[in-house]
């Protein structure tokens, strides 16, 4: 068992890979009451185009398969999988993102019984042909329900012109139509190929003896049998900036028009600490642009541009990366045209100067030690594989090291003209310009 030990914050990871290749993280956390554990496999919307485990040529699934198959794992042959939680004193949930699925407890007690479960209900799939039919009925509810929420669809629209090929535009739940190719076949398929725990990562952190911990894990995933680990082979579409759509809308009932400004990454995706530094760069330089502080954002306010809706963030993920900047506002046109003139003068924007940058810095070390307490933020955080073995551990001293030449490059490179797109959401009735 491997010892890390993060002497500025007084840290420690005992970490472990177990013989059929889980990779096992745990924290204790002296003066905590709750255990947190985080479940997760390197599987989400996106991985619908692969070769199977034990199979030759590739095969496409339905979209929304990854999300189908998180909600179907909590129902076994003997009942619902909450219920077991609950019996134990423990909360359970689940979510599937576009890369990862990952199943979770919180508990203040019965932690070793409340893990035992988590390991067996994911590791021990069960799936009927009445079963994933009647889930189907409940799945396309669900998803109708977000192609009538507002913000839902404007982050999708982008996405739908950034990506106008690759499975990251279509919903993480997939469409009603492609819900129902699933089989209880492809759901066991996929949960061969993607829940082999040489895909997987299990991290514990709270009260909690890591020592007897480990032993547990030890000694669960020793008494199951699985084939030996493969890599997963993926493929995802080519696609160049020609493919990005510059401008798309559409009408729905909504009091005031929604814009959103995408720029989309085309420089190669880095892994590990160098992905790490990268997204908190980007965090940075977008802090410094269009933070609650900036002139920049004050503005845009003042002018009635921006409302308290406006937003920023900068996503990294393996196979995309990218920005989007959104808000309701009086004018798509003109909230859009003012983002985009923001993103294309920023490298040299008044607001990149060191003053700043000491300020934002400083306020987000503050937040991050401030999130340290939160034993949800860390499983979470420590739950993404494109940062490899670098940690949110690793976060404040990259924060320090980042130089303000650093911040001007990054922007010069992304903010690119031919690699932004703006989707408007229009009030029924209002034209298009």
């Amino acid at each position: 068992m491997e010892k890390i030990k993060f002497d500025q914050l007084q840290e420690e990871i005992l970490h472990e890979t177990m013989a059929n290749g889980l990779e096992v993280y745990i924290i204790p956390k002296k003066g905590f009451n709750k255990s947190f554990a985080t479940f997760t496999t390197k599987y989400g919307s996106i991985d619908n185009h692969f070769v199977p485990l034990d199979k030759d040529d590739y095969t496409k699934v339905p979209d929304g398969i990854a999300h189908f198959l998180e909600h179907k794992l909590f129902e076994k042959e003997d009942g619902d999988v909450f219920n077991k939680f609950g019996r134990l004193g423990a909360s359970a949930n689940a979510f599937t993102s576009f890369t990862r699925t990952a199943y979770l407890f919180s508990s203040t007690s019965h932690v070793s019984e409340s893990l035992t479960t988590l390991l067996d209900f994911v590791q021990e799939p069960y799936f009927t042909e009445e079963t994933v039919n009647k889930e189907k009925g409940i799945i396309a509810q669900e998803i109708q329900m977000y192609e009538d929420e507002p913000d839902w669809r404007l982050f999708f629209g982008i996405l739908g012109n950034m990506y106008p090929k690759h499975p990251l535009h279509i919903d993480i739940a997939g469409t009603v139509d492609s819900i129902m190719d699933i089989t209880p076949e492809l759901l066991y398929e996929n949960h061969a190929t993607f829940y082999h725990p040489s895909n997987m990562s299990l991290f514990v952190v709270g009260k909690l003896d890591p020592e007897k911990m480990m032993k547990l894990i030890r000694e669960n995933q020793a008494q199951k049998e699985y084939a030996p680990a493969e890599a997963i082979k993926r493929i995802f579409p080519e696609e160049t900036v020609k493919d990005i759509k510059p401008y798309n809308f559409i009408h729905m009932t909504v009091n005031r028009p929604k814009s959103i400004v995408g720029v989309k990454g085309i420089r190669e995706i880095p892994s590990g600490i160098e992905a790490l530094k990268y997204k908190t760069t980007m965090d940075l330089l977008l802090m410094l642009l269009f933070g609650p502080t900036s002139a920049n954002y004050l503005k845009l306010y003042d002018k009635g541009i921006v409302d308290d809706s406006f937003s920023f963030e900068f996503n990294l993920d393996r196979t995309f990366h990218f920005i989007d900047v959104s808000g309701d506002t009086k004018d798509s046109t003109v909230f859009s045209a003012e983002i985009k003139k923001l993103l294309l003068e920023a490298k040299m924007s008044s607001e990149l100067t060191d003053e700043n940058l000491a300020i934002v810095k400083k306020r987000t070390i503050g937040q991050e030690l401030q999130s340290l307490n939160s034993l949800e933020y860390i499983a979470n955080q420590y739950s993404q594989p494109i940062y490899g073995k670098a940690t949110l551990f690793d976060v404040v001293p990259i924060i320090e090291s980042i130089t303000l030449d650093e911040i001007k490059k990054a922007a010069e490179e992304f903010m690119v003209e031919d690699h932004m797109t703006t989707f408007h959401i229009l009030p029924k009735g209002d034209k298009d310009v």
